[in-house]
């Protein structure tokens, strides 16, 4: 009889350290199947991150050209509009002298020479009784309907280069953004390669879980990130 329970019981803590056995091969098996998620879902992560931030890159580049593009635009538009003020203030200055001189028809010809916009603004002018009305304005020049197309050209030429090389700043921060969410997936795969180091379960456990909880902060960083 006591044969027979020696036999049972060794056979019963041979049965369960089996299955003690089979339930840490198990959990194992589970732990590194997690860890080979957590290295693709990285790996994947990883190279998605990086080929954002060299097409920002790209798009910062590109950006900047343009701006630079746009601003000499803006300042051959701001000398052509300066030229032609110029011209037409000496062509105005004759006008004075011709008429004063009773040359009518040479002044004529020096008004047709105005450009169309200074053309408005010295009909404007001569509107006012330049001649006889202390206050009117010294000059067409001065006059609210006066616009030069070229300095204004300049002027919206040069807001759009300020906003294009803004946007060249932000494309080149995007970039930068996506540079340190590859950072934090490096880290990632730091910690799981440490964890794999470890025999002891609950160091590597907990390794592990960090290493999850730190792919899926990055992960949501770069689902809020723009894309193109």
């Amino acid at each position: 009889m006591p044969e027979d329970m020696n036999i049972e019981t060794a056979y019963t803590l041979s049965e369960a350290g089996g299955e003690e056995e089979e339930t840490g091969r198990r959990r194992r098996e589970i732990g590194e199947i997690v860890e080979v998620v957590i290295l693709a879902v990285v790996a994947v992560a990883t190279a998605w991150s990086g080929y954002q931030a060299a097409r920002w890159d790209g798009r910062q580049a590109f950006l900047y050209g343009e701006s630079s593009r746009i601003r000499i635009d803006a300042s051959e538009a701001a000398t052509l509009g300066g030229q032609q003020r110029v011209q037409d203030v000496t062509t105005f200055n004759t006008w004075i002298i011709t008429s004063a001189q009773g040359q009518d028809r040479i002044a004529d010809l020096y008004v047709e020479r105005f450009s169309p916009a200074y053309k408005v603004a010295f009909d404007a002018w001569l509107a006012t009784k330049p001649f006889t009305n202390p206050d009117a304005p010294p000059g067409p020049s001065f006059m609210p309907e006066y616009h030069n197309p070229q300095t204004e050209q300049a002027d919206e030429l040069n807001d759009q280069a300020t906003e294009t090389f803004d946007e060249g700043t932000e494309a080149r921060e995007t970039a930068d953004r996506y540079v340190r969410q590859t950072v934090l997936f490096a880290t990632v795969l730091f910690m799981v390669a440490v964890s794999q180091r470890f025999t002891y379960r609950a160091v590597r456990l907990t390794a592990t879980a960090l290493a999850a909880g730190l792919m899926v902060f990055a992960l949501a960083g770069v689902v809020t990130l723009p894309r193109i």
